[in-house]
């Protein structure tokens, strides 16, 4: 009874153990809102559900993941479980989710997302918060408690609020910095900037920084421009044009005086600058003093009067276009008739040469008269001249020569030919004109003392073309023309036809006739015939007409094989034919030489076996041989001295035979027929026998024997 108790009791905390179930139902992920404003708090809460087969403490295992990664791990006896994130940044948007592990099983809840909404306040930093005009300012925008990739956008704030800005990504670092250039008239600058950020949860953009103020140090003043001539200046007056300007301290600068985009006086080092000059109609117009110093530059401008003293002086010719020795008078004149000294100048040279010191001048003009003329008049030291006029003297065009470009008066139909044109004297420019026959082809204009090239292409066949060119320029009689040239145009050779007669075929030690013809070309036309892979022609001859007839004599069978033909001419361009295949056949002769000799050999073949054969059929029949008569045997003997003439002739071949009761019979009528191969010999063969027959019979009725 007490070992029943014992054992009880040990049994009991086993018994417990196994009473003490859970399952996991659910777990849940809360947040109080999934839209938080950035710098809020994030207030994470994991809540289980567990069922319980009794009532006792259970240790509960609770974890946090973002995006699926471990964020934070605790242990509770309790239900739930909360994680804290303060202040809350865009950076922590995302996917939340957690799970719980008890008594050895875990559960999960579903994902949550939470989504931090705008950005924190960006700070913006200056390098240095005093600068000089022609420095840089540079900036520092920083986001210090979000994370990359951002878009930083800085802004430079204008006096009248507009914006100047500047725009830089930044993938792995939380700030950017750039370079503001500090430009002509900054003062006090201000700037800020915003920061942007785009990711897979969505686009946020933050507030703007700080404003920050940087002062800008001027270098030296705004330059002043002055002069110091009077108010109302004219042609011949001095003019002084002076800058100025004031240095902040001791400065490196640079000042120009310039009108339009002419440099006229220039210094460094200075704070002033003079520019003197005598004035005339060119110092009219505006003038710009510009001082710099590295990326600074001021500029200031004033514009200059100049009254005119007198007019510039017009040159009027008599004739602009002249022929050699005709006169030529040029006036000059001034609007106003001021007193001036006014002389007439020629050009080249370039600083002229003096031809008279007065206002008209007259020449019988020669071709190196040709040139520029000017008037040049001076008052109180200004000069003027007048605008150039341009005076040509024409010599007459000497005859011109007329010559083609490859020196060859003859030219292949279809090509182009070439023709210079050449006057060796007279003044351009000069116009070359071409004929063709009484036919203007093409006219050219040439401008200096060279040839006009001319191009025809010869596109119809005439045996001769005639070409000739003028010349002439502006000389009032200059009419030249050339002598009269003969082209010759030759058509190359096409459409080549090769035969022979007879046609592919020839016997043995014939003649054959070979065939070359040519459907055009200009003559004489050169033929040759080839036998293939032979370099040398068997046939070599120029004719004055498009066809050739060569006879080969004695064709042999080494002469069998592809034979092909050549022709050209004076075009420069072989054409040939396509290959014609001869082959030898044997002669006339020889075929009858051969079937005689076919014939002559069945003849004797044929006697042999006849008698062969009629010696055994007289072995056979002895009594019949021997029981003829006196008579039989005379006719017999008659008969084969007949015979022996007649088969002198003809032998009737083997399978007949002849005895006295059947003179001609055959030897077996069974037999097969004879080969088709031989039938007409066997049909001439049996027309000769007939004919013999006959002969005999009338020879035995003829003799007393027969009775």
């Amino acid at each position: 009874m007490y070992f029943a108790v014992l054992m009880i009791l040990l049994h009991c905390p086993s018994l417990k153990a196994q009473d003490n179930v859970i399952t996991i139902n659910k777990v849940e992920l809360t947040v109080p809102s999934p839209k938080v404003k950035n710098g809020k708090s994030i207030e994470l809460t994991c809540i289980v559900d567990i069922s319980k087969s009794a009532s006792f403490q259970i240790q509960h295992a609770f974890s946090f993941y973002k995006d699926d990664s471990p964020l934070y791990n605790t242990t509770s006896e309790q239900d739930r479980a909360r994680y804290k994130i303060f202040p809350a940044r865009f950076a922590d948007s995302g996917s939340y989710k957690c799970s719980v592990e008890a008594s050895g099983k875990s559960k999960s809840s579903n994902d949550l997302v939470v989504q931090v909404k705008g950005l924190s306040q960006p700070k913006l930093t200056a390098l240095k918060t005093e600068v000089t005009e022609g420095e840089v300012v540079t900036l520092r925008c920083e986001e210090p408690e979000e994370k990359p990739p951002f878009i930083f956008l800085f802004n430079k704030i204008s006096p009248n609020q507009q914006l100047q800005a500047k725009k830089k990504q930044e993938l792995k670092e939380n700030f950017a910095s750039v370079d503001f250039p500090v430009e002509e008239g900054d003062r006090i600058l201000r700037f800020h900037c915003i920061v942007t950020v785009n990711s897979a949860v969505g686009f946020e953009k933050s507030e703007a920084s700080n404003i920050t103020l940087v002062t800008v140090v001027e270098p030296f003043s705004h330059p002043k421009l002055t002069s110091k001539s009077p108010w109302n200046v004219t042609e011949g007056d001095r003019i002084d044009i002076v800058c100025t300007t004031i240095l902040a301290r001791k400065y490196e600068i640079e000042i120009l005086i310039q009108k339009d985009r002419r440099i006229l006086n220039s210094t460094r080092g200075q704070n002033s600058l003079t520019y003197s000059a005598i004035a005339t109609m060119e110092d009219n117009g505006n003038y710009t003093c510009k001082v710099e110093l590295g990326r600074v530059s001021k500029t200031t401008s004033m514009n200059l009067v100049v009254e005119e003293l007198f007019a510039k002086p017009i040159l009027t010719p008599s004739l602009t276009d002249l022929d050699e020795n005709q006169r030529l008078s040029l006036w000059c004149h001034i609007n106003g008739s001021p007193k001036a000294n006014v002389s007439i100048i020629k050009r080249p040279p370039k600083n002229g040469t003096l031809l008279k010191t007065s206002s008209n001048f007259t020449i019988q003009v020669q071709v190196n008269d040709t040139g520029s003329y000017v008037c040049r008049a001076e008052i109180k030291g200004i000069i003027k001249e007048s605008n150039p006029v341009q005076i040509t003297v024409y010599a007459p065009v000497s005859e011109p020569v007329l010559s083609v470009a490859n020196l060859s008066t003859e030219m292949v139909l279809g090509e182009t030919l070439m023709l210079r044109c050449q006057s060796m004297s007279g003044t351009p420019p000069i116009n070359y004109t071409l004929f063709r026959g009484n036919r203007l082809i093409h006219t050219i204009t040439v401008f200096n003392n060279t040839y006009a090239e001319f191009r025809d292409k010869q596109t119809k066949l005439n045996n001769l073309r005639e070409y000739r060119c003028e010349a002439s320029n502006r000389h009032a009689y200059a009419k030249r023309s050339s002598y009269k040239m003969n082209i010759t145009v030759i058509a190359p050779v096409r459409n080549i036809s090769f035969g022979s007669l007879p046609h592919g075929e020839v016997e043995d030690g014939g003649n054959i006739n070979f065939l070359c013809i040519v459907g055009e070309g200009s003559l004489p036309i050169n033929f040759r015939i080839f036998k293939e892979n032979d370099q040398k022609p068997l046939f070599n001859e120029s004719k004055m007409e498009t066809r050739v007839l060569w006879q080969k004599e004695s064709f042999s069978k080494q002469d069998a094989g592809k034979y092909f033909c050549e022709a050209s001419n004076r075009a420069r361009a072989t054409v040939r034919s396509n290959l014609l295949t001869v082959k030898v056949i044997l002669a006339s002769w020889q075929k009858g030489f051969i079937a005689l000799f076919v014939l002559a050999v069945i003849a004797i073949a044929a006697s042999g076996f006849w008698w062969y054969w009629h010696k055994k059929e007289k072995g056979k029949h002895p009594s019949m041989e021997m029981s003829g008569s006196t008579a039989a045997t005379n006719s017999t003997s008659e008969k084969q001295a007949s015979g022996q003439n007649h088969y002198t002739e003809f032998y009737p071949g083997p399978g007949y035979i002849e005895d006295s009761e059947n003179p001609v019979k055959s030897a077996d009528e069974n037999k097969a027929p004879v080969k088709k191969g031989t039938e007409t010999v066997y049909s001439e063969i049996r027309k000769a026998n007939n004919d013999s027959g006959e002969n005999r019979h009338s020879r035995i009725e003829g003799s007393p024997d027969a009775t």
